[in-house]
């Protein structure tokens, strides 16, 4: 990396930190690009809340708005739910480092489809998170996805999708997701989608 490059990921970094986000938005710092979006809508929402209700409370940490630390990455995501060993990490502070985390989820919605399918998709899977699931509430599908590959050619492999309604096997949890009730939102356009 050259000096340039260094200075403009320290700019990044330090212009996220002092950002002062607008009540109703939520910022994060996506391999130097700093990405602001609407608050979550009650579809959005209604799927973290079931889903963090299936997970074990006295053996899984299960937060909501938790920005997660990836040491090799100009980034700090904040995933819609971030899963992790009740006794991985206490705190204090804003970032939680992916070190701890077993598992973090994206509740798609038409502003966050191609970072949540794309640049976190490789974000996560660089930080050697053990699963990613996608929830898709406008293609009414779910993506279970687990890591391989380096810093920005990391990807996942060993896809699994399942429609609405099909139970979701989160074996690192020792669950399955009953996906029965979820919500759906009209389907959009998508400039690509992987398959």
């Amino acid at each position: 990396m050259t000096a340039v490059e260094d200075r403009l990921i320290t700019d990044a970094t330090e212009i996220f930190r002092r950002l002062e986000v607008p009540e109703g938005y939520k910022a994060e710092l996506l391999r130097g690009n700093i990405v602001m979006m609407a608050g979550p809508d009650w579809v959005h929402n209604d799927i973290v809340e079931s889903v963090a209700e299936h997970i074990p409370y006295r053996r899984w940490q299960r937060k909501q708005t938790q920005d997660v630390s990836f040491p090799l990455e100009t980034s700090e995501p904040q995933p819609d739910l971030v899963v992790l060993p009740r006794d991985a990490f206490a705190g204090p502070g804003r970032l939680i480092p992916v070190e701890t985390v077993t598992l973090l989820l994206e509740v798609v919605s038409r502003y966050s489809v191609d970072h949540d399918y794309g640049i976190k998709r490789s974000v996560y899977a660089a930080g050697r998170v053990p699963a990613y699931l996608i929830i898709d509430p406008m293609a009414a599908e779910c993506w279970l996805l687990n890591p391989y590959g380096e810093a920005e050619n990391a990807d996942f492999r060993g896809e699994s999708i399942s429609k609405f309604g099909e139970p979701v096997s989160l074996d690192l949890l020792g669950i399955t997701l009953d996906t029965t009730g979820f919500p759906t939102l009209p389907d959009i356009r998508r400039y690509r989608r992987p398959r």
